[in-house]
């Protein structure tokens, strides 16, 4: 079997939903009543209710409890748990790579959006350094996440083709109530969430929550590399024919950024310390003479990654009587979200291929000749980014018809500036010096001459970046149900027009910015039939075709294309077929997909090697859960065949994404002393991936445990939490612009949470 993987991968998720049909047809009898009441909001018109039997698309929703249980470590962490994503949070608390359904990617994540309730938190959904998850933690504050994948996606909100997460907060209560919770680990964290609801007065609620945390990081980086807080705040007012709410959240939050490493070195290992952390940086910048010259700054490489800023937003929801209904829901995200840390630049190297000179490090201490050293670049990125969204709708609803007209518009900016390479050779190692001299005190020469000389500042390559954009959207939107007998018929179109200004000075900064003007229109459609065959069952066929307009960096790449004509748009087609059966004690949705993708930019950091790929995607997921008396037992598979369809790479695999992935999770409740425990697991398997397009570089397919137990003593919660139980070394990257470096980016190793949570 373990020649076969991805045989293996399906006789196991046959075998799964096999033995949850078989556990439900022993346990449950025909007087049970069905559960079929779950209501979601993300994917519907103007962010109606609609029970999730009824949609006909694919969604996943994930409770307070089984967030969690989840235990993520990072927003992109939680995702894993939705079916039809790679996710690569491996990088640390911020930082994601998440691909979705077979789409081209390979870095930050494309086709994915981030919302909080029901607005995304910054229109595009990737810029360079920054992706929707990293400007998202997740807290106690949360209700429950939405999940849509394709479906009606393209025609609503930010038009977004892929992957929409829709993230709900929790709103008052009539009686007050609250969490108090304590979270320590085995890399000492120290981090101490809250959260109360209420009320306020007659019919206005409030919610309040949020958390202080710190540690040096699951890759101990020997001070507190990762440290944040967040302040929530939620104010709802019921009303005799609707709601409206107000929110706002503070956030700081940053950690470590976790990069490829040599292969050979512990999964546990971050380059960055206390020792190497504060850096010379050089910086180049117009001379006012037509040229450049050369600065040197001193950054804290300890900051990592991470977000500052706040989040606010206001919503209406009202029933205007007469089948009438209005929805206005406005969103403005501001803040800054940096990138510091050391870059690899090729592959290790001994003090001896270097030089025969007796080297020695920033603290005086003197190196043999077999000491391992390797160029590692401080990048220094500063993104200062705003955006104001707003979406407004109105709904009429007939017996059998519904319309919804909606407006959408959204503006963001983003001022910014790079220094990128500046590679230097450091002691390979946790917290490695930097190289600065000889024992004798003669120059250093060779190789190793970049280190010191007031002529070179930097060992290689070097890329810096000042820009500067602001765009604007605006989208109409169209969307009727029609109603027949045991039918359902949605059709949606979305039109809309997006103006895109972006100044840009890179390269070696001399002072010359290009700047590029955009003005594009795009429409996007969606239709489905929803046929509920049953009172517990169903099945649709969904046909959308949607579009993802260039963002900033995708001029700066791109420029010479666009300045020919090129419009630089990415086309996406999908169909899906799917299958829903829910009852009480178990589920299946089972959605087979087929997607085609044009103009995808697939580029190498640092070098100006870019194409526009044409790709496609066979590929099934599945999503199940089986209660079985005390025993719960979930299945989350994805099976795809994700392929190049032109240029060079015609015929390769898309990059980076594994031809399956099947995840079993299982949960035992029982008592205990009268004491009500639960113990769980989740057991992953990840299938082959290439590193890149050329699929010269392949990544193994990986097994990872998590573990966990919970016991519930009056109001107290206590929970135990292991992530990579058996610390598995599962790889999710190579080297990004040296493909054939010894360098790779592992999994977090193993790390254990205990938490204690008081409720009353």
């Amino acid at each position: 079997m373990s020649k076969k993987p991805l045989a293996q991968a399906v006789s196991l998720a046959a075998l799964s939903v096999g033995f949850c049909a078989y556990a439900a047809a022993q346990e449950i009898s025909p007087e049970n009543e069905m559960v079929m009441e779950e209501v979601i909001t993300t994917g519907t018109p103007g962010g109606a209710g609609m029970r999730k039997l009824d949609a006909s698309f694919s969604i996943t929703t994930l409770s307070d409890e089984e967030i969690s249980k989840a235990s993520p470590s990072s927003t992109a962490d939680l995702l894993k748990s939705v079916p039809g994503l790679w996710v690569e949070s491996s990088g640390g608390v911020s930082g994601a790579n998440i691909d979705v359904r077979g789409f081209p990617g390979g870095s930050d994540a494309p086709f994915v959006t981030v919302s909080m309730n029901g607005l995304p938190l910054y229109p595009a959904p990737t810029l360079s350094f920054l992706e929707n998850s990293s400007l998202f933690r997740v807290d106690e504050t949360i209700q429950r996440v939405e999940a849509l994948r394709g479906g009606p996606n393209p025609v609503f909100s930010n038009g977004q083709p892929g992957l929409t997460t829709n993230f709900i907060l929790k709103e008052g209560t009539e009686e007050t109530e609250g969490r108090f919770k304590y979270t320590l680990s085995d890399y000492d964290l120290q981090r101490t969430d809250a959260v109360m609801t209420g009320k306020v007065s007659d019919d206005v609620y409030y919610m309040v929550g949020g958390y202080v945390s710190s540690s040096p990081g699951i890759r101990d980086a020997g001070f507190d590399a990762e440290e944040g807080h967040q302040f929530t705040l939620h104010i709802t007012k019921e009303m005799d024919n609707g709601k409206a709410g107000f929110y706002i959240r503070d956030t700081k939050d940053t950690g470590t950024w976790y990069l490829p490493n040599a292969a050979f070195l512990a999964t546990d290992y971050t380059q960055v310390g206390p020792s190497n952390r504060k850096v010379s940086v050089p910086i180049t910048q117009a001379d006012g003479n037509g040229g450049s010259e050369t600065t040197w700054e001193t950054f804290d490489m300890g900051e990592g990654r991470g977000w500052n800023g706040n989040v606010a937003g206001a919503y209406l929801e009202l029933d205007l009587g007469n089948g009438w209904s209005l929805t206005e829901r406005f969103g403005l995200t501001a803040g800054n979200a940096d990138t510091l840390g050391f870059v690899p630049n090729g592959s290790p190297v001994s003090v001896s291929s270097l030089t025969d000179q007796t080297v020695v490090t920033a603290s005086g201490n003197e190196l043999s000749s077999d000491t391992l050293v390797q160029q590692f670049g401080a990048w220094v990125v500063r993104k200062d980014i705003e955006a104001t969204t707003n979406d407004i709708s109105l709904a009429k609803e007939w017996d059998s018809f519904k319309v919804t007209a909606g407006y959408y518009t959204s503006s963001w900016e983003v001022d910014e500036w790079w220094s990128l390479g500046n590679q230097k050779y450091y002691v390979l190692g946790q917290d490695g010096e930097l190289i600065t001299g000889t024992a004798d005190g003669s120059e250093l020469t060779g190789d190793l001459a970049c280190n010191t000389s007031v002529d070179i500042s930097t060992c290689d390559w070097k890329y810096d970046v000042d820009a500067v954009g602001d765009a604007r959207e605006n989208a109409f939107y169209l969307a009727g149900e029609f109603y027949l007998g045991d039918f359902t018929f949605d059709l949606g179109v979305r039109s809309a027009n997006r103006k895109t200004n972006y100044s840009v000075d890179h390269g070696e900064r001399d002072g010359n910015f290009t700047t590029y003007k955009a003005d594009e229109d795009g429409t996007a459609y969606t239709a489905a039939v929803d046929w509920a065959f049953a009172e517990n069952m169903g099945t649709f066929f969904r046909i959308n075709s949607g579009f993802k307009f260039a963002d900033f960096d995708n001029y700066r790449e791109f420029g010479d294309s666009f300045l020919a004509g090129s419009d630089l748009v990415i086309d996406i087609d999908q169909y899906e077929l799917g299958y829903k059966l829910q009852e009480q004690d178990y589920s299946l949705f089972a959605t087979l997909f087929y997607n085609e993708t044009q103009g995808m930019p697939d580029c190498i950091i640092g070098s100006s090697t870019c194409t526009r790929l044409e790709t496609e995607a066979l590929g099934l997921e599945l999503d199940g859960k089986v209660h079985w008396g005390d025993f719960t037992f979930g299945l989350n598979t994805t099976l795809q065949k994700p392929e190049i369809t032109s240029g060079e790479y015609e015929g390769n695999q898309v990059m980076r994404q594994p031809e399956y992935q099947v995840r079993l999770s299982q949960n035992y409740d029982f008592t205990l002393n009268n004491i009500d425990m639960a113990v769980y697991t989740d057991v992953s398997r990840v299938g082959d991936r290439f590193n890149g397009s050329s699929n010269e570089v392949t990544l193994p397919a990986y097994t990872k445990v998590d573990l966990g137990a919970v016991a519930y003593i009056n109001d107290i919660t206590v929970q135990l939490a292991v992530d990579n139980l058996t610390d598995e070394d599962g790889i999710t990257e190579g080297d990004p612009r040296d493909p054939l470096a010894s360098n790779v980016r592992y999994i977090l190793p193993r790390n254990i949470k205990l938490s204690f949570a008081y409720d009353f």
